[in-house]
């Protein structure tokens, strides 16, 4: 009986899913998926930079690369738990910190989880 209820639940963030916004957006394709599953986070990442640099002449000279990347990582992390779970108390759980935290990581990020719903609109053809 209690996996009913828990299937029947729907939490705030139930529709977050930064999947299927990309998707939805034409950035991302199931062949783009599956390239992106075969690499580890640090080729992606690695990947990333040097796509970043080869836009200003391999130059990243004054970019605190170092001090950024704790805190894009950090926003990545947050959404990810937002899109994973299905109430904020789930989030933070995931995340292994305090409610009252992850609405501070919320608020820094400036992340709106009423502006991350995602669900695609229904065609009115």
């Amino acid at each position: 009986m209690w996996k009913k209820k828990l299937r029947e639940y729907k939490g705030k963030f139930e529709n977050y899913s930064i999947r299927k916004k990309l998707n939805y957006e034409k950035k991302i394709n199931s062949n783009f998926e599956t390239i992106l599953n075969s690499l580890t986070l640090e080729e992606i990442i690695a990947l990333k930079l040097e796509l970043a640099a080869s836009h200003v002449n391999h130059k990243l000279y004054g970019f605190p690369i170092i001090r950024s990347i704790k805190f894009i990582v950090r926003e990545a992390v947050v959404k990810f738990a937002l899109s994973a779970t299905r109430t904020p108390k789930d989030a933070a759980g995931v995340l292994g910190i305090t409610e009252r935290q992850l609405k501070e990581e919320i608020e820094r990020f400036k992340i709106n989880p009423k502006e991350c719903n995602y669900e695609v609109p229904e065609d009115t053809n």
